[in-house]
């Protein structure tokens, strides 16, 4: 993914119209994140709340969340906000260099499998492969709002 976040800043830079368009696909190789899973093994459904609160702050409830390695996960994503909010699983240090790229681009789309972007009042799912345990993000890249506190952590545990 951070070759082709690279090509997509050098694109966008190359040519403007990029800027505002999408970045499609770009999980040609099995992230350490885990992988899109399939809804046939989904063994357990997450609700995930994304909303703003009255003193600035930006939330995910739950912020944190359990599962396990070997697990296919669907969360269930509501925007119970006011302002558009995504949610983007992956590596901390894949969710860091994605937020580099948001800032510079925050109009940029994603048709992602590891992410999605909700209007307010909207909802959405992501079905999700946990095949390494350790920690993952998932977090908000729209400028601003990962400093605003909208982001959260998933556990995976290993397999016994």
């Amino acid at each position: 993914m951070k070759k082709y976040l690279m090509a997509m800043a050098l694109a966008a830079l190359a040519t403007t119209a990029l800027a505002s368009g999408t970045h499609e696909g770009g999980h040609d190789k099995v992230s350490l994140a885990g992988e899109p899973g399939k809804k046939s093994k989904v063994t357990q459904t997450i609700q995930v709340t994304m909303k703003e609160t009255e003193d600035g702050k930006m939330l995910y409830m739950p912020a944190s969340v359990q599962v396990k390695e070997g697990q296919t996960v669907r969360f269930a994503i509501r925007n119970g906000g006011e302002t558009d909010h995504e949610f983007v699983l992956d590596t901390q240090d894949e969710i860091m260099e994605h937020k580099k790229v948001m800032e510079k681009f925050p109009e940029m789309e994603h048709d992602d499998p590891n992410s999605v972007r909700l209007a307010p009042g909207k909802t959405g799912e992501i079905i999700w492969k946990f095949t390494k345990s350790g920690t993952l993000t998932f977090a908000c890249l729209i400028p601003g709002h990962y400093e605003a506190g909208m982001r959260g952590d998933v556990s995976v545990t290993a397999k016994k």
